[in-house]
Protein backbone atom coordinates (compact mmCIF):
# COMPACT_ATOMS: atom_id res chain seq x y z
CA UNK A 1 0.00 0.00 0.00
CA UNK A 2 1.33 3.44 -0.93
CA UNK A 3 1.53 6.14 1.73
CA UNK A 4 2.47 8.73 -0.91
CA UNK A 5 1.42 8.92 -4.56
CA UNK A 6 2.80 11.67 -6.79
CA UNK A 7 1.87 11.87 -10.47
CA UNK A 8 3.19 14.38 -13.01
CA UNK A 9 3.80 17.05 -10.36
CA UNK A 10 4.64 20.52 -11.71
CA UNK A 11 5.42 23.79 -9.99
CA UNK A 12 6.74 27.11 -11.32
CA UNK A 13 7.69 30.40 -9.74
CA UNK A 14 7.02 32.92 -12.47
CA UNK A 15 8.91 31.75 -15.53
CA UNK A 16 11.11 29.39 -13.51
CA UNK A 17 9.98 25.75 -13.69
CA UNK A 18 11.28 24.10 -10.51
CA UNK A 19 9.34 20.81 -10.51
CA UNK A 20 8.92 19.33 -13.98
CA UNK A 21 6.61 16.31 -14.23
CA UNK A 22 7.77 14.43 -11.12
CA UNK A 23 6.17 11.05 -10.37
CA UNK A 24 6.96 8.58 -7.58
CA UNK A 25 5.34 6.63 -4.77
CA UNK A 26 6.37 5.79 -1.21
CA UNK A 27 5.18 2.55 0.34
CA UNK A 28 3.74 2.50 3.84
CA UNK A 29 6.49 1.66 6.33
CA UNK A 30 9.26 2.63 3.89
CA UNK A 31 12.18 5.01 4.41
CA UNK A 32 12.41 6.97 1.16
CA UNK A 33 15.24 9.43 0.45
CA UNK A 34 14.84 12.33 -1.98
CA UNK A 35 18.29 13.48 -3.06
CA UNK A 36 19.63 16.16 -5.36
CA UNK A 37 21.84 19.24 -5.53
CA UNK A 38 20.68 22.62 -4.27
CA UNK A 39 18.05 24.02 -6.60
CA UNK A 40 16.95 20.59 -7.85
CA UNK A 41 13.35 21.06 -6.66
CA UNK A 42 13.47 18.78 -3.60
CA UNK A 43 12.32 21.36 -1.08
CA UNK A 44 9.41 22.51 -3.25
CA UNK A 45 8.34 18.90 -3.81
CA UNK A 46 8.40 18.11 -0.10
CA UNK A 47 6.59 21.34 0.81
CA UNK A 48 3.78 20.34 -1.59
CA UNK A 49 3.59 16.93 0.09
CA UNK A 50 3.43 18.62 3.50
CA UNK A 51 0.66 20.97 2.35
CA UNK A 52 2.75 24.15 2.59
CA UNK A 53 2.60 24.84 -1.16
CA UNK A 54 0.11 24.12 -3.92
CA UNK A 55 1.11 22.36 -7.11
CA UNK A 56 0.40 23.98 -10.47
CA UNK A 57 -0.44 20.62 -12.03
CA UNK A 58 -0.43 16.91 -11.25
CA UNK A 59 -1.90 14.92 -8.38
CA UNK A 60 -0.61 14.29 -4.86
CA UNK A 61 -1.94 11.91 -2.21
CA UNK A 62 -0.38 11.54 1.26
CA UNK A 63 -2.00 8.98 3.59
CA UNK A 64 -5.03 9.18 1.32
CA UNK A 65 -5.38 12.97 1.65
CA UNK A 66 -4.79 15.85 -0.74
CA UNK A 67 -2.31 17.92 1.30
CA UNK A 68 -3.39 21.14 -0.42
CA UNK A 69 -6.73 21.05 1.43
CA UNK A 70 -5.00 21.03 4.86
CA UNK A 71 -7.57 18.79 6.59
CA UNK A 72 -6.97 18.55 10.34
CA UNK A 73 -7.07 14.76 10.15
CA UNK A 74 -4.12 14.89 7.74
CA UNK A 75 -2.06 17.27 9.87
CA UNK A 76 -2.63 15.11 12.96
CA UNK A 77 -1.14 12.07 11.19
CA UNK A 78 2.13 13.58 9.92
CA UNK A 79 5.26 14.88 11.62
CA UNK A 80 7.63 17.45 10.12
CA UNK A 81 11.24 18.09 11.09
CA UNK A 82 12.34 21.25 9.30
CA UNK A 83 15.95 22.03 8.49
CA UNK A 84 15.78 25.20 10.56
CA UNK A 85 12.91 25.41 13.05
CA UNK A 86 12.39 28.33 15.39
CA UNK A 87 11.98 27.80 19.13
CA UNK A 88 10.91 29.93 22.08
CA UNK A 89 14.32 30.09 23.70
CA UNK A 90 13.08 30.67 27.26
CA UNK A 91 11.17 27.38 27.43
CA UNK A 92 12.85 24.31 28.85
CA UNK A 93 13.07 21.21 26.68
CA UNK A 94 10.36 19.47 28.74
CA UNK A 95 8.06 22.53 28.65
CA UNK A 96 8.35 22.83 24.88
CA UNK A 97 7.68 19.13 24.28
CA UNK A 98 4.65 19.23 26.59
CA UNK A 99 3.36 22.36 24.86
CA UNK A 100 3.60 20.65 21.47
CA UNK A 101 1.98 17.47 22.83
CA UNK A 102 -1.17 19.43 23.62
CA UNK A 103 -1.81 20.02 19.92
CA UNK A 104 -2.29 16.33 19.05
CA UNK A 105 -4.98 13.79 19.94
CA UNK A 106 -2.37 10.98 19.92
CA UNK A 107 0.63 11.77 22.05
CA UNK A 108 3.96 10.20 22.84
CA UNK A 109 5.04 10.43 26.49
CA UNK A 110 7.23 13.52 26.93
CA UNK A 111 9.86 11.94 29.17
CA UNK A 112 10.15 8.82 27.02
CA UNK A 113 10.49 10.92 23.88
CA UNK A 114 13.18 13.15 25.38
CA UNK A 115 15.10 10.03 26.36
CA UNK A 116 14.59 8.57 22.88
CA UNK A 117 16.26 11.54 21.13
CA UNK A 118 19.14 11.65 23.61
CA UNK A 119 18.24 14.79 25.58
CA UNK A 120 17.76 13.20 29.01
CA UNK A 121 20.46 15.35 30.61
CA UNK A 122 18.90 18.50 29.09
CA UNK A 123 15.32 17.85 30.15
CA UNK A 124 15.15 20.99 32.31
CA UNK A 125 17.63 23.08 30.31
CA UNK A 126 16.37 26.18 28.54
CA UNK A 127 16.38 25.97 24.77
CA UNK A 128 18.73 28.96 24.45
CA UNK A 129 21.45 26.97 26.23
CA UNK A 130 21.37 24.03 23.77
CA UNK A 131 24.08 23.41 21.20
CA UNK A 132 23.25 23.16 17.51
CA UNK A 133 23.22 19.36 17.60
CA UNK A 134 21.01 19.35 20.71
CA UNK A 135 18.55 21.71 19.02
CA UNK A 136 18.34 19.26 16.10
CA UNK A 137 17.52 16.50 18.58
CA UNK A 138 14.77 18.71 19.95
CA UNK A 139 13.54 19.19 16.36
CA UNK A 140 13.25 15.41 16.10
CA UNK A 141 11.36 15.18 19.38
CA UNK A 142 8.83 17.81 18.30
CA UNK A 143 8.34 16.05 14.97
CA UNK A 144 7.55 12.79 16.76
CA UNK A 145 5.46 14.11 19.64
CA UNK A 146 2.13 13.43 17.87
CA UNK A 147 2.99 9.79 17.13
CA UNK A 148 2.81 10.42 13.35
CA UNK A 149 2.15 7.74 10.77
CA UNK A 150 4.43 9.59 8.38
CA UNK A 151 7.47 11.72 9.17
CA UNK A 152 9.14 14.27 6.90
CA UNK A 153 12.82 14.69 7.79
CA UNK A 154 14.70 17.60 6.18
CA UNK A 155 18.47 17.25 6.72
CA UNK A 156 17.86 15.65 10.15
CA UNK A 157 21.49 15.22 11.26
CA UNK A 158 22.96 18.57 10.21
CA UNK A 159 25.26 19.71 13.02
CA UNK A 160 25.50 16.26 14.61
CA UNK A 161 28.83 14.74 15.60
CA UNK A 162 29.45 11.17 14.32
CA UNK A 163 28.13 9.56 17.51
CA UNK A 164 24.94 11.63 17.47
CA UNK A 165 24.42 10.88 13.77
CA UNK A 166 24.50 7.15 14.43
CA UNK A 167 22.08 7.55 17.33
CA UNK A 168 19.71 9.44 15.00
CA UNK A 169 20.07 6.67 12.42
CA UNK A 170 19.03 4.17 15.07
CA UNK A 171 15.99 6.32 15.82
CA UNK A 172 14.93 6.31 12.15
CA UNK A 173 15.47 2.56 11.94
CA UNK A 174 13.29 2.18 15.02
CA UNK A 175 10.53 4.19 13.32
CA UNK A 176 10.69 1.84 10.34
CA UNK A 177 10.41 -1.13 12.69
CA UNK A 178 7.24 0.46 14.11
CA UNK A 179 5.75 0.69 10.61
CA UNK A 180 6.17 4.46 10.26
CA UNK A 181 6.74 5.95 6.81
CA UNK A 182 9.70 8.34 6.52
CA UNK A 183 10.52 10.72 3.68
CA UNK A 184 14.08 11.93 4.12
CA UNK A 185 16.10 14.65 2.41
CA UNK A 186 19.82 14.76 3.12
CA UNK A 187 23.12 15.82 1.61
CA UNK A 188 24.89 13.01 3.47
CA UNK A 189 24.99 10.22 0.88
CA UNK A 190 26.21 7.66 3.41
CA UNK A 191 23.15 8.51 5.51
CA UNK A 192 20.81 7.84 2.58
CA UNK A 193 22.65 4.64 1.72
CA UNK A 194 22.42 3.40 5.31
CA UNK A 195 18.80 4.34 6.00
CA UNK A 196 16.79 4.40 2.80
CA UNK A 197 14.87 1.48 1.35
CA UNK A 198 14.65 3.42 -1.90
CA UNK A 199 16.18 6.61 -3.27
CA UNK A 200 15.07 9.16 -5.87
CA UNK A 201 17.62 11.57 -7.36
CA UNK A 202 16.30 14.92 -8.61
CA UNK A 203 18.17 17.23 -10.99
CA UNK A 204 16.75 20.38 -12.59
CA UNK A 205 13.24 19.58 -11.38
CA UNK A 206 13.14 16.02 -12.71
CA UNK A 207 13.75 12.59 -11.23
CA UNK A 208 16.73 11.11 -13.05
CA UNK A 209 16.99 7.85 -11.07
CA UNK A 210 14.76 5.87 -8.73
CA UNK A 211 15.48 2.58 -6.97
CA UNK A 212 17.18 0.92 -4.04
CA UNK A 213 20.71 2.09 -3.19
CA UNK A 214 21.97 -1.27 -4.51
CA UNK A 215 20.14 -0.79 -7.80
CA UNK A 216 21.58 2.69 -8.27
CA UNK A 217 25.13 1.61 -7.47
CA UNK A 218 24.83 -1.42 -9.75
CA UNK A 219 24.92 0.96 -12.70
CA UNK A 220 28.44 2.02 -11.68
CA UNK A 221 30.47 -0.84 -13.03
CA UNK A 222 33.98 0.39 -12.27
CA UNK A 223 35.76 -0.43 -9.01
CA UNK A 224 38.19 1.85 -7.20
CA UNK A 225 41.60 0.49 -6.19
CA UNK A 226 43.40 2.77 -3.71
CA UNK A 227 46.89 2.54 -2.23
CA UNK A 228 49.86 4.51 -0.98
CA UNK A 229 53.42 4.26 -2.21
CA UNK A 230 56.41 3.92 0.10
CA UNK A 231 58.27 7.14 0.78
CA UNK A 232 60.61 8.06 -2.07
CA UNK A 233 58.92 5.81 -4.67
CA UNK A 234 57.43 7.89 -7.53
CA UNK A 235 54.23 6.80 -9.22
CA UNK A 236 56.12 6.57 -12.52
CA UNK A 237 57.81 3.40 -11.27
CA UNK A 238 54.53 1.49 -11.15
CA UNK A 239 53.88 -1.20 -13.78
CA UNK A 240 51.20 -0.86 -16.44
CA UNK A 241 47.83 -0.93 -14.64
CA UNK A 242 45.45 -0.32 -17.52
CA UNK A 243 44.95 3.29 -16.54
CA UNK A 244 46.65 6.21 -14.86
CA UNK A 245 46.37 6.41 -11.05
CA UNK A 246 45.10 9.73 -9.74
CA UNK A 247 46.36 11.46 -6.60
CA UNK A 248 44.00 11.22 -3.64
CA UNK A 249 45.33 12.92 -0.52
CA UNK A 250 48.41 11.02 0.59
CA UNK A 251 47.69 8.12 -1.77
CA UNK A 252 46.54 7.14 -5.23
CA UNK A 253 43.34 5.78 -6.72
CA UNK A 254 42.54 3.99 -9.96
CA UNK A 255 39.06 3.29 -11.35
CA UNK A 256 39.02 0.04 -13.24
CA UNK A 257 36.72 -2.56 -14.75
CA UNK A 258 39.34 -5.24 -14.00
CA UNK A 259 40.27 -5.01 -10.30
CA UNK A 260 41.78 -8.52 -10.16
CA UNK A 261 44.25 -7.67 -12.93
CA UNK A 262 45.21 -4.38 -11.24
CA UNK A 263 45.74 -6.09 -7.88
CA UNK A 264 47.81 -8.82 -9.53
CA UNK A 265 50.04 -6.25 -11.25
CA UNK A 266 50.43 -4.12 -8.12
CA UNK A 267 51.14 -6.98 -5.73
CA UNK A 268 53.53 -8.68 -8.17
CA UNK A 269 55.47 -5.45 -8.65
CA UNK A 270 55.62 -4.83 -4.86
CA UNK A 271 56.86 -8.38 -4.17
CA UNK A 272 59.46 -8.15 -6.92
CA UNK A 273 60.87 -4.95 -5.43
CA UNK A 274 60.35 -6.06 -1.80
CA UNK A 275 58.01 -3.18 -1.09
CA UNK A 276 54.81 -2.80 0.87
CA UNK A 277 51.78 -0.92 -0.43
CA UNK A 278 50.18 0.70 2.62
CA UNK A 279 46.40 1.13 2.65
CA UNK A 280 45.84 -1.11 -0.38
CA UNK A 281 42.07 -1.34 -0.75
CA UNK A 282 39.42 -2.32 -3.28
CA UNK A 283 36.21 -0.32 -2.96
CA UNK A 284 32.98 -1.11 -4.71
CA UNK A 285 30.96 1.89 -5.94
CA UNK A 286 28.95 3.66 -3.24
CA UNK A 287 25.70 5.58 -3.50
CA UNK A 288 27.81 8.74 -3.50
CA UNK A 289 29.65 7.53 -6.63
CA UNK A 290 26.34 6.77 -8.33
CA UNK A 291 24.84 10.10 -7.24
CA UNK A 292 27.77 12.14 -8.55
CA UNK A 293 27.67 10.30 -11.87
CA UNK A 294 23.90 10.79 -12.19
CA UNK A 295 24.01 14.48 -11.30
CA UNK A 296 26.92 15.08 -13.67
CA UNK A 297 25.29 13.19 -16.55
CA UNK A 298 21.94 14.94 -16.07
CA UNK A 299 23.55 18.37 -15.91
CA UNK A 300 25.50 17.65 -19.12
CA UNK A 301 22.34 16.52 -20.90
CA UNK A 302 20.47 19.64 -19.79
CA UNK A 303 23.30 21.84 -21.04
CA UNK A 304 23.44 20.07 -24.41
CA UNK A 305 19.66 20.40 -24.83
CA UNK A 306 19.84 24.11 -24.04
CA UNK A 307 22.67 24.64 -26.54
CA UNK A 308 21.12 22.53 -29.33
CA UNK A 309 20.23 24.54 -32.46
CA UNK A 310 16.55 24.70 -33.52
CA UNK A 311 15.33 21.55 -35.24
CA UNK A 312 17.89 19.25 -33.61
CA UNK A 313 16.36 16.09 -32.18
Amino acid sequence: MAAVEVRDLRKSYGDLLVVDGVSFSVDAGEVFALLGPNGAGKTTTVEILEGHRRADAGTVSVLGFDPATHPRAFLERIGIVLQDAGFEDDFTVLELVNLQRGLYPRRVGADALIDQVGLSAKRKARVKTLSGGQRRRLDLALGLVGDPEMLFLDEPTTGFDPSARHQAWGLVEGLRDLGKTVLLTTHYLDEAEHLADRVAVMVEGRIVALGTPAELTAGQRSVVVSFRLPRGIPVERLPELGGRPLPDGAGWTLSTMHPAAVLHALSGWALEHRLELPALEVRRPSLEDAYLALVGSAATAEREDAEAPPGRA
